[in-house]
């Protein structure tokens, strides 16, 4: 299950009270105090990690509380600080305070690792109240409490290349065809229900991310189908492949649907809409004379990667070519 936004409560530990008790021995008179000070309440820590690429560890946990420190002890001892709690989150996650909606955080790096709430002081035990003028002190401290959040967790993914276009245009055919990942491929709308993420390994170790986006239709910047709550996901990518199929089923013009898909992008995000955009004509397999494909180069005047997910055709090229822009951007950035 992909799960990309959610709610949680997080609470620092409490510190640990501090000891009131006074040095019994044998044959020792007038024994000193010697209660020892509390321990620090455990932090909170947010850190992101490769392994992860979905909120779904939040959907039945809503509260997470850290360690609380131990009160301290006679003989001066003081009490252990409590554990502090690392929440493991996917790359790309943002940490929003919910009461201040206030963003904390962009998790937007592997290892990245941030204290969002800071455990409680320990309380200080009745030795470290002794003086020249008070030697019996029967004063204590309590243990602070440790700092509570409401967090509000949003995902977007962090890819290279996102891959867009209307439903049925073979998306999730090309991500299967270049990468291990596999999403669900049937001959009907809207059959990829979720952002889809999948590494490209090219000859030489070369590697890339490409995610696949659900479908989008006219309408999707405000709500339309399933791009709105998707849109967010290739915010981060580095370069958008837009695939074309150059045959609709519903017997729809290409051209009409680019120029669609381009208008919900530029209607969502001016800085999405300008990103770099890769035009690729799928399904050429129906199209053995190209005549099509010569067609929509005529009326878009851009330049076109011919394709067939299903047959291969032009996909080694087509990594090659996204590949080698997203090095290109990486060099610049």
């Amino acid at each position: 299950m992909f799960i990309d936004e959610t709610q949680i409560q997080i609470i620092a530990g409490d510190g640990g009270h501090g000891c009131l008790s006074f040095r019994r021995e044998k044959f020792v008179p007038k024994g000193g105090p010697d209660g020892g000070d509390g321990g620090r309440g455990g932090n909170v820590y947010f850190q992101a990690v490769d392994n992860l690429d979905t909120l779904l560890d939040f959907a039945g946990k809503h509260r997470w509380r850290a360690q609380n420190g131990q009160p301290g002890s006679g003989r001066n001892k003081f009490g252990s600080d409590g554990q502090d709690l690392i929440i493991k989150v996917p790359p790309g996650t943002l940490i929003y305070d919910t009461d201040l909606d206030l963003l904390l955080k962009d998790m937007n790096e592997v290892g990245l690792n941030v204290c969002v709430c800071r455990g409680g002081k320990g309380g200080r035990g009745n030795k470290s109240f002794a003086s020249s003028t008070n030697q019996t002190p029967r004063e204590t401290e309590l243990g602070r409490k440790g700092q509570e959040r409401n967090i509000r967790l949003q995902l977007k993914l962090i890819a290279d290349v996102g891959l867009v276009g209307i439903p049925n245009a073979g998306k999730s055919t090309l991500i299967s065809r270049c990468s291990a990942a596999r999403p669900k491929i049937a001959d009907y709308p809207f059959t990829t229900l979720e952002p889809v993420l999948g590494i490209v390994e090219l000859s030489g170790y070369r590697r890339f991310v490409m995610a696949d986006i659900p479908g989008l239709i006219e309408g999707a910047h405000t709500g339309a189908g399933l791009g709105y709550k998707f849109l967010k996901h290739i915010e981060r990518t580095a370069i958008l492949a837009h695939i074309l199929d150059i045959m609709p089923t519903d017997g729809s013009d290409p051209v009409e649907n680019y120029n669609a898909i381009r208008h919900e992008l530029e209607q969502y995000s001016k800085a999405l809409a300008q990103k770099q955009e890769v035009i690729v004509a799928n399904k050429t397999d129906l199209d053995p004379d190209g005549k099509i494909i010569e067609d929509l180069r005529e009326k878009l005047n851009k330049e076109i990667h011919p394709i067939s997910a299903v047959t291969g055709s032009g996909t080694k090229e087509l990594s090659e070519l996204l590949w080698q822009k997203v090095k290109e951007l990486k060099a610049q950035s």
